[in-house]
């Protein structure tokens, strides 16, 4: 089958003939039809998870999938063959991703049914953005009225963030250059902060001299969050998804949250598969990729909404 392999830590990504894996006892095997890009591909080919958890090479990469059940393995209860489904394909010993023709999962594992109305393609876009969304607007707890300041908004887990805040009822002020405005204003921003004009905080704190409730940064590094959190009043919340947040001094403060993995699996997959599937939340898929060309947008960057890989 084909895939998307590195051979080693630190190697560039490139396509290979792989054995098609076949499912052992409690697993599932599914054909993929689609693969979700996400920024921690590439971290994984560099060795993020090195003595974290096993590894086998050629390493598989990809995370987020989407697909048809092709074949189960003896004891399988939840899922039959013909069933479409999407799922987080990162399960020790890792390399066995979803940038291939085919992949095993435990039916255990990050893997639900798809609603017949939502695509495939959408599908393969949600398992790690829209669970990280999912995960930072609940342990932010928002109430109605709240500001809500999402600093990376036009991207993948920020395209989600601006419409699940929406939905919580929060006044979410989203940063963007003036070219995606309206698509955040489509998503349910209230306002849109235009990063090459002036500063972050200082238009933000313009417009809103009382500070804000919370803040969502996916991209800024540990001086620039510092001085974001400085807009946060007394009793907020700040969370971070790159490991940028000082928590001491956020607790100092007596400011909640700080740096935030999303521990989202089936439950919460399906739950924003159900909120897709009702129509209040929106897939931003941006980019269609064949996997052929998947060495060409891992870890690309200034990415907006989600690219998906063909398979």
């Amino acid at each position: 089958m084909r895939a998307i392999v590195v051979r080693k830590f630190g190697d560039p990504p490139e396509s290979a003939e792989m054995p098609v894996p076949e499912p052992g006892a409690g697993a599932v095997q599914v054909q993929l039809e689609a693969a979700g890009v996400n920024p921690f591909d590439l971290r994984m080919a560099t060795g993020y998870l090195e003595g974290k958890l096993p590894h086998d090479f050629p390493m598989i990469l990809g995370v987020d999938g989407a697909g048809t059940v092709s074949a189960i393995g003896p004891g399988v209860t939840h899922f039959a063959v013909g069933d479409r489904v999407v799922g987080k394909f990162l399960v020790p010993p890792a390399g066995h991703g979803s940038f291939a023709e085919y992949s095993v999962l435990p039916e255990n594992a990050t893997l639900v049914r798809i609603p017949e109305q939502i695509t495939t393609l959408a599908a393969a876009a949600l398992p790690t953005a829209g669970v990280t969304a999912q995960d930072m607007v609940d342990a932010a707890g928002i109430r109605p009225g709240q500001k809500v300041l999402i600093v990376g908004a036009t991207g993948g887990v920020g395209s989600f963030l601006v419409q699940l805040s929406n939905i919580a009822g929060a006044h979410v002020i989203a940063t963007a250059g003036a070219a995606d405005a309206d698509q955040m204003a489509r998503l349910g921003a209230a306002e849109t902060v235009d990063y090459h004009l002036d500063p972050i905080e200082d238009s933000v704190r313009a417009a809103h001299p009382d500070g804000i409730d919370v803040l969502f940064d996916l991209v800024s590094p540990p001086a620039a969050l510092a001085d974001l959190t400085r807009l946060v009043r007394a009793g907020g919340a700040v969370f971070s998804t790159i490991g940028s947040a000082d928590e001491p001094d956020l607790r100092s403060r007596e400011i909640r949250g700080g740096n935030i993995e999303s521990r989202g699996a089936a439950t919460e997959l399906a739950r924003l598969l159900h909120r897709v599937a009702d129509g209040d939340v929106v897939v931003p898929v941006e980019a269609t990729v064949p996997l052929a060309k998947a060495p060409s947008v891992i870890g690309a960057s200034g990415a907006r909404g989600k690219t998906v890989l063909a398979i």
